[in-house]
C-alpha cells in the first residue's frame, strides 16, 4: 500500500491532479492479476481518478474498478469506503457503491504497479441504470428526488468522524475564493474571466457574512447527476442510487445541496428556479437554518466558478482526458445559470420556499409627500389582474391597454391613477411564448391628472439623476423614480435633501413610476417573471404610502388547493400535482393568476373559445328577463330543439335536454331500454361514458376506474376495443372486431337475452382519438337492430364540428343511430345537454313515468345553445377544424419521423391523439414518458394531457377557434420538450 499519511491531500500544495493513466488493458490486467476476475474493461469517465467498468465473459457488469489519484492517501480511501458504507446501512433503500469484499469480508482493495508509480485499486459495488448525466431534462419529481437523496447522505454522515476527512480540496466551498484566484488565469476569455472574478468575489462575501453560524460536518460533496443513479429500466429518472466518495470532507453541511443544485443547472431547459423541488425535498429531511439558506445560492455561485476555472485547469494539464474536455461547456453554462439571478433575489426565493421568516425589513417613516397636494380619496386603482372586469374580451392583449385604461379613469374625474404593488398584470402577458412574461410589479405606476410636483419625502440625497430618471436615498432604502417627461428639471446627482425640497414638476397625463428598493440590494427591473418573484419583492417595499395611499395587501398566501381538498371532494381530481391557478380564459388560452398565458390544447367544452362575447352578451341578456324551467311556454326552447333536430338525418326528430353528458348518456340507455322493453346492453371496453349510474355501468376505461371491467353489473355485456393501432387486431385485420362483436350480439340472442342497445362513441375518444375501423357500426348495427335493439352514438366529445368533414361522428361511419348524446361543445361550457331520437323512441318514455329537468332547456341553457349553433355557423369553426386539424396533423406526422417515442398520430379535424410508445414493435405503453411530457409542457406554456387506459396518449382537443399560428407553437413546443426528454 501507498505510504500512510498523517493528513489528506492539500489541493494548495499541488495546484495540479491529474488523473493516473492506466489503460484498458491495464486495467483488465489488474482486474486478473490483483482480484482474480477475467473481464473485459470499458473506461468511465473521471476527472481526478480513473474509472473502469468491468464486464465478465457473459458481458454482464462485474464491478467498478477505481484507481485513485496518487495525491489521496490510504487514510483518505479508508474515509470514503466507511462512509460509503454507512450511508448504505442507514438508508436501505438507497443503492450505494460502497466496496466489494472478499469471501472473508476483506475489502477489495490493493495497491497496483501504474505508469505513474503504486496507486491504489479498488473494486466497487456496480450499480446498474446509469446516471442522471447528459443534457436531457430533469422533471421536477427527479429534481426532488436529487434533492431528497442528498438530504438522506447529509442525515447519516452528519456524526461521521474519521481522520481522512482532514483534506483540502479544490470542491471544498470554504476554499473557493483561493481556488478560483489560483486558477483564474486558465479562462482564456476576458470577458468570461471578469465575470467569474466578479461573481466569486460576491458571493464570498455573501458567505462570509453567515460562515460563522454554518453547521459542519462529513458532506459527499459530489452528489451531482454524475454520480446520481437510477434504476434499470426505470423511464422516470428518478434516482436511487449514488456512486463515488472520492470528495468526501469535512466542511459546510449545506454545501452538500449547493452541489447537487448546481448539477442540475446544465440540463436543457434548467433555470435557477427550476432547483426548488430539490431544496424543498432536502429540507424536509435534513431542515435548513435560516443562516443556511442565506448561504445556498452564493455556494451555488461558487461551486459555478470553481468548475469552470478547476475544468480549464484540468484541461490543460490533462490534455487527453476526453471527460473534462466534454464538461467544459457544461460547466459554462452551469455557471451562467447561476448567476442569471441575482443571489439574493434567489435567497429570497428560497425562502419563500421553505416558507422560513422573512428578515425584518427596517419600517418607512414619510416625513412629506412624494406628490403634492395628491390624496388617496383622489386617487383611483386600476386593476390590471387577470379577475380584473377591465380585462375582458382580451383588452389585455390590444397594445396600450394600460395608458388607455387609466386615460378612462381620469377623464372620470381622478387626480391620479396608481397600479398596486406586487399584483400581477394580464396587461404585460405574451401570448404563445415557452417562457413567462414579467407580469408582476416590483412598484407602482401612477399617472397624474393634473399638474404635480414631487417633492422629496425623507431627507437624504440624489444618488442618481439623468433626463427622466432619479434615485435618491429613503431612509434605509433607495426611491427609483422614472417618468415620461424626460426634460423636467431636477436636482443634480450628488444633491442633499430635505423632506418637502422640490425634485421636479410634471405635467399632467405624466405617468411616474416608483420602485423602493433595499439600498445594498442590486437594481429592481419594474416586472418580473412569477417563477421569481416572491425573490426580488423580498427586495423591495411597497412604496404607496410615499403618495398617501394604503399598502397593498400583497399576493395571497392562502393555500387553494389545501382549502379545495379540505371541502372539496378528493376524488374530483385536478391537472397536474401542482396546478396552475386558472381564473380566466381567452379564445384558445387560459391565463393563471400569475398572469401566464397558456395554450389551451384540451378544452372541447369550448368550442367557440373560453369567453366568447357573443355567448357572454346572450346569456347575460337572458338573465336580466327570465330563467326558470322548461314547463314554462317561451320561444327559446322550442327554436333550441327545432334547431338540434334539423342537425340530424331522418327518423331523429324529437329532442330531450338536460344538464350534462352523463344525464344524456344515462336518459338514452333508460329510452332504449324502454322502447325495447329489454335490459341487457352491449358497450364497448376501453370507453368513457359518464358517472351517474347507467352511464358508470356501461363506461369500460380501466383508467377513470381501475376495477371497471370487473365490477360491471350482469346486464352490462362489453365487447372488444376496435383499436385498430393497438389493440387485438391491428391494421388490416381490424375488421375482425366488428365480426367480433356481431358474434356476441347473436350469442345473446340466442340465450334469450338479446340486447336492448349498443352504446359507443362513433370516433373513439377515450382511448385518443381512434378511428372505428370502417364499416364497424354499420355491421354492429344491423345486428342489433336484427334482434330487435336500439343504437345509442355517444357523440359527447366528438360531436359539433370537431372532426372537420363531418358534423356528427357517426356520418364518419355512414350510419344513422337511434339515438345520439351530446353536451360539452353544446353550450360552450354552459351545463347543457341533450338526446335526440325519433318520435316513437321518445313517445315510449311514457311507459316510464314522466320526464323533467329544471335546468335542462331552461330559457337561459336553450339560448346559450342557440347561440353556440349560430357562432359555430357564423364562424366557420367546423371548416377551421378542417383546415388547421390538416395542418396540425400533418405537423405531429412530421414530429413522429424524428421522435421514435411517437407511435402513431390517431384522429381527424380537432379532434387528435399522439400516442406514446416505448418500442414500435411491442407498443409498449409509456406512461411515465407521457406524464413528465405534460408537465414540461405547461412549463413551457401548453397545457396537454394524456388520456386512454394506458395513459399514453396526448389527448388534443383544442377551442375550435384555434389559429395555425397557435397550432406551430404547440408543435415546436411540443418537438422542443420531445428533444429534451429522450
Amino acid at each position: 500500500m501507498p505510504p500512510r499519511q498523517s493528513f489528506g491531500v492539500d489541493f494548495f500544495a499541488r495546484e495540479a491532479l491529474p488523473a493516473p493513466r492506466v489503460t484498458e488493458g491495464d486495467a483488465q490486467r489488474i482486474a486478473a492479476e490483483v482480484f482474480g476476475l477475467a473481464t473485459h474493461a470499458v473506461s468511465l469517465g473521471s476527472q481526478q481518478d480513473t474509472n473502469f467498468l468491468l464486464r465478465g465473459s457473459d458481458g454482464k457488469p462485474a464491478a467498478v474498478l477505481k484507481i485513485a489519484n496518487p495525491a489521496f492517501g490510504e487514510t483518505e480511501i479508508e474515509a470514503q469506503d466507511a462512509a460509503a458504507d454507512l450511508v448504505a446501512e442507514a438508508n436501505p433503500a438507497l443503492r450505494v457503491a460502497t466496496v466489494l469484499r472478499d469471501h472473508d469480508g476483506a475489502r477489495q482493495v490493493a495497491a497496483v504497479d501504474t505508469a505513474d508509480g503504486p496507486l491504489t485499486a479498488r473494486l466497487l459495488r456496480y450499480l446498474p441504470g446509469g446516471s442522471l448525466s447528459g443534457p436531457r431534462h430533469l422533471s421536477p419529481r427527479t429534481v426532488s428526488a436529487m434533492g431528497a437523496v442528498a438530504g438522506r447522505v447529509s442525515s447519516a454522515l452528519h456524526d461521521f468522524r474519521h481522520p481522512g476527512l482532514d483534506r483540502v480540496l479544490q470542491w471544498d466551498p470554504r476554499h473557493a475564493d483561493r481556488v478560483v484566484e489560483l486558477l483564474l488565469r486558465h479562462v482564456s476569455e476576458p470577458a468570461r474571466r471578469a465575470a467569474v472574478e466578479t461573481a466569486t468575489a460576491e458571493s464570498w462575501a455573501a458567505v462570509r457574512e453567515v460562515g460563522d453560524g454554518l453547521p459542519r460536518q462529513a458532506v459527499h460533496l459530489d452528489l451531482t447527476d454524475d454520480n446520481l443513479v437510477r434504476a434499470a429500466g426505470s423511464p422516470s429518472h428518478v434516482p436511487d442510487g449514488i456512486i463515488d466518495f472520492g470528495d468526501l470532507t469535512h466542511s459546510w453541511a449545506v454545501s452538500e445541496l449547493a452541489v447537487t443544485l448546481s448539477s442540475v443547472l446544465h440540463h436543457d431547459g434548467a433555470e435557477p428556479h427550476h432547483v426548488l423541488p430539490a431544496v424543498r425535498a432536502f429540507h424536509g429531511i435534513r431542515p435548513l437554518s435560516a443562516d443556511e439558506a442565506a448561504a445556498l445560492w452564493p455556494l451555488v455561485v461558487l461551486r459555478a466558478a470553481t468548475l469552470v476555472v478547476s475544468g480549464r485547469q484540468q484541461a490543460a494539464v490533462d490534455r487527453d482526458n476526453a471527460y473534462v474536455n466534454a464538461a467544459l461547456d457544461r460547466e459554462w453554462r452551469i455557471f451562467e445559470q447561476a448567476i442569471a439571478v441575482p443571489s439574493a433575489v434567489m435567497t429570497g426565493l428560497i425562502d419563500d420556499a421553505l416558507e422560513l421568516p422573512r428578515r425584518p425589513a427596517p419600517s418607512l417613516p414619510v416625513l412629506g409627500p412624494l406628490v403634492a397636494d395628491l390624496t388617496a380619496s383622489g386617487t383611483r386603482l386600476l386593476d390590471l389582474s387577470v379577475e380584473s372586469d377591465a380585462m375582458d374580451h382580451g383588452t389585455w392583449l390590444e397594445p396600450g391597454t394600460e395608458e388607455r385604461l387609466a386615460a378612462e379613469l381620469l377623464d372620470r374625474g381622478a387626480d391620479a391613477v396608481t397600479t398596486a404593488y406586487a399584483q400581477p398584470r394580464l396587461s404585460a402577458s405574451a401570448v404563445l411564448s415557452a417562457t413567462s412574461s414579467a407580469t408582476v410589479p416590483t412598484g407602482i405606476d401612477l399617472w397624474l391628472g393634473r399638474p404635480s410636483e414631487l417633492r422629496a419625502p425623507h431627507d437624504g440625497e440624489i444618488v442618481h439623476a439623468s433626463p427622466g430618471r432619479a434615485t435618491l436615498t429613503c431612509g434605509s432604502r433607495l426611491l427609483d423614480l422614472s417618468w415620461n417627461g424626460a426634460d423636467a428639471p431636477y436636482p443634480p446627482t450628488g444633491s442633499l435633501l430635505r423632506a418637502g425640497d422640490r425634485l421636479a414638476a410634471l405635467p399632467s397625463g405624466t405617468r411616474l413610476h416608483l420602485t423602493l428598493r433595499h439600498r445594498h440590494g442590486p437594481e429592481v427591473p419594474a416586472l418580473v417573471r412569477p417563477e421569481y418573484a416572491a425573490g426580488w419583492l423580498a427586495l423591495t417595499t411597497d412604496p404607496a404610502p410615499l403618495i398617501g395611499v394604503p399598502t397593498a395587501e400583497g399576493r395571497p398566501q392562502e393555500d387553494l388547493l389545501a382549502r379545495r381538498d379540505a371541502s372539496f371532494a378528493t376524488v374530483q381530481e385536478h391537472y397536474y400535482g401542482n396546478p396552475p391557478r386558472i381564473e380566466r380564459g381567452w379564445r384558445h388560452h387560459m391565463l393563471s393568476t400569475d398572469g401566464r398565458a397558456y395554450l389551451d390544447m384540451v378544452n372541447n367544452v369550448t368550442p367557440l373559445g373560453h369567453a366568447h362575447p357573443r355567448v357572454e352578451r346572450a346569456v347575460a341578456r337572458q338573465l336580466r328577463r327570465l330563467n326558470t324551467n322548461s314547463r314554462f311556454h317561451y320561444a327559446s326552447v322550442v327554436e333550441f330543439s327545432e334547431r338540434l333536430a334539423a342537425l340530424l338525418p331522418a327518423p331523429l326528430d324529437t329532442v330531450f335536454l338536460v344538464n350534462s353528458g352523463s344525464e344524456a348518456v344515462d336518459l338514452a340507455i333508460r329510452l332504449a331500454i324502454g322502447a325495447t322493453g329489454r335490459h341487457d346492453v352491449v358497450a364497448l371496453r376501453e370507453a368513457y361514458h359518464g358517472w351517474t349510474y347507467a352511464s358508470d355501468a356501461v363506461s369500460t376505461s380501466i383508467a377513470d376506474n381501475p376495477n371497471a371491467l370487473a365490477s360491471r353489473p350482469d346486464w352490462v355485456h362489453t365487447v372488444d376495443s376496435p383499436n385498430p393501432y393497438r389493440g387485438n387486431h391491428r391494421g388490416e385485420a381490424a375488421t375482425a372486431y366488428a365480426t367480433e362483436a356481431v358474434r356476441t350480439v347473436e350469442d345473446l340472442a340466442a340465450t334469450g337475452r338479446a340486447p336492448g342497445a349498443f352504446i359507443s362513441e362513433s370516433f373513439y375518444g377515450n382511448a385518443g382519438a381512434v378511428a372505428l375501423p370502417d364499416g364497424y357500426l354499420a355491421q354492429v348495427y344491423a345486428a342489433v337492430r336484427r334482434h330487435g335493439g336500439l343504437t345509442i352514438a355517444d357523440e359527447i366529445q366528438v360531436g359539433y364540428g370537431r372532426l372537420g368533414s363531418w358534423f356528427w361522428g357517426f356520418e364518419q361511419q355512414g350510419v344513422t343511430p337511434d339515438i345520439v348524446t351530446v353536451a360539452k361543445a353544446i353550450g360552450n361550457g354552459h351545463p347543457l345537454g341533450a338526446v335526440i331520437t325519433s318520435r316513437a323512441v321518445a313517445e315510449r318514455y311514457r311507459d316510464q313515468g314522466y320526464f323533467f329537468s329544471s335546468t335542462g332547456g331552461s330559457p337561459v341553457s336553450s339560448i346559450a345553445g342557440l347561440t353556440v349553433l349560430d357562432t359555430l355557423r357564423d364562424e366557420d369553426l367546423q371548416g377551421n377544424a378542417v383546415r388547421v386539424g390538416a395542418h396540425l396533423k400533418a405537423r405531429l406526422e412530421e414530429l413522429a419521423e424524428r421522435h421514435p417515442l411517437i407511435g402513431a398520430v390517431h384522429g381527424a379535424g380537432l379532434y387528435l391523439g399522439v400516442e406514446l410508445v416505448r418500442d414500435h414493435a411491442t407498443l409498449e405503453p409509456a406512461p411515465e414518458e407521457t406524464t413528465e411530457l405534460c408537465d414540461r409542457m405547461l412549463d413551457l406554456g401548453v397545457i396537454v394531457q394524456p388520456t386512454g387506459d394506458h395513459q399514453n396518449v396526448l389527448k388534443i382537443k383544442p377551442p375550435l377557434c384555434i389559429d395555425r399560428t397557435a397550432a406551430d407553437f404547440f408543435t415546436a413546443t411540443l418537438d422542443r420538450a420531445l428533444t429534451e426528454l429522450r
